[in-house]
């Protein structure tokens, strides 16, 4: 099975939702900075089955880090979690799933088991 990519600048949120979906059986690859975040991407470009990243960041945003990894990967399922509900138009054109927090582990869980699935099955599944 493919892993999760992790991306928050918040420490303890990063940990606690790493424990949450490691609990749960998956693989997780966690990334404080959108650099260290995309570092990863590219170096296991062919192991990340999902991305999971917060909106707000200093420096650069979710919003950044979803266009870099878009011009990665078109395919790629990418999950935006963030606390302002106002920013999901932001997203409309980058093809990802946009949840507003608090977001319930349970929920945080089978979101990104559909969207590891989704993924392993390909574009044409969408």
């Amino acid at each position: 099975m493919k892993q999760v990519l992790l991306i928050d600048d918040n420490p303890v949120q990063l940990s606690i939702r790493e424990a949450v979906l490691r609990d749960a059986g998956l693989q997780v690859s966690a990334a404080t900075t959108a650099e260290s975040a995309l570092a990863t991407l590219r170096s296991l470009q062919d192991s990340i089955g999902v991305v999971v990243t917060d909106h707000v960041m200093p420096g650069t945003s979710g919003l950044d880090v979803v266009r870099e990894i878009r011009g990665i990967s078109r395919a790629l399922p990418i999950i935006v979690l963030s606390g302002l509900v106002e920013a999901e138009p932001e997203y409309d054109d980058l093809d990802v799933i946009f949840r507003a927090k608090p977001f319930p582990p349970q929920e945080l869980i089978a979101l990104v088991r559909s969207s590891l699935q989704q993924g392993e099955s390909g574009p044409s599944a969408a």
